[in-house]
């Protein structure tokens, strides 16, 4: 039984790597929580979290999918107290091979769908008088991204968007957190058609222990988090690098070593 005194939380793609993992730790946390992804297998995910989860399959890439999800929650009548905006995808190779509907899939998934989204879980939580939001960036927001173009500019977007709404919804009791992992043991690599490259194939951190930052982030209300010590001094030294330079040293990471 879903005991609705308890907190209430939404993860979006939370079928796999750190959405997953933040579903766990959200969970292990105390939340009653709605986890959401395409793929069925997020039925799983809630039979695994027990009691208080429940599943919600949706294409967020689309606009019909996200307005699914929202006139869902909208129905359940609870307040969503962690909103953890996750679900993210990427495309490797050449912009000029990519394909089209795939760059525009996940501009729908990592752009649309964040500013959908948020746009609905502020309003409720501004009405509700409190709330966090995590968004879930990357370190590739810091710098241009050749051979991930559509990517890197995604979390660009979605760093920018999660820096403003800090400041816009402060006082209403909002608080809203970035997460910027690098590098992590995923299938983001095999899904983005980044196998192969140097980044793939160097290291690469714990989705565990990215998640389990980013939700201590969320709840002491700080801004951002930059997971792993080499991600944290990358992120020191792109500041005073010129785009150009990060340009090249990120395309370089993106591709393939043949």
């Amino acid at each position: 039984m879903t005991d609705h005194d308890r907190p209430f939380a939404l993860v979006t793609g939370a079928s796999s790597g750190i959405g997953l993992e933040l579903a766990r730790v959200i969970a292990a946390n105390g939340f009653d929580l709605v986890v959401v992804a395409e793929e069925p297998r997020i039925h799983d995910v809630a039979a695994e979290l027990g009691a208080g989860t429940q599943a919600f399959v949706t294409d967020l890439a689309t606009r019909q999918g996200n307005e699914d999800l929202v006139a869902w929650l909208d129905a359940l009548r609870r307040p969503i107290g962690v909103a953890a905006l996750n679900a993210g995808i990427g495309v490797g190779g050449p912009f000029v091979e990519t394909s089209l509907d795939a760059d525009l899939r996940l501009v729908g998934l990592n752009v649309a769908s964040t500013v959908h989204l948020a746009k609905a879980v502020s309003r409720s939580m501004v009405a509700n008088r409190g709330g966090r939001i995590l968004f879930t960036s990357s370190i590739a927001s810091q710098m241009p991204g050749p051979y991930n173009a559509t990517y890197a500019a995604s979390k660009a977007f979605v760093q920018s968007l999660s820096e403003a709404l800090r400041v816009e919804l402060a006082e209403h009791g909002v608080s809203v957190t970035a997460l910027l992992p690098g590098p992590t043991d995923t299938e983001f690599f095999r899904r983005a058609g980044l196998e192969g490259t140097r980044v793939d194939e160097g290291t690469k951190d714990d989705p565990a222990m990215v998640a389990q930052a980013g939700f201590e982030a969320l709840m002491a209300g700080k801004h951002e988090v930059v997971t792993g010590t080499r991600n944290k001094l990358q992120r020191q030294a792109v500041k005073v690098a010129p785009d150009p330079l990060k340009a090249r040293l990120h395309g370089h990471l993106n591709e393939r070593k043949d």
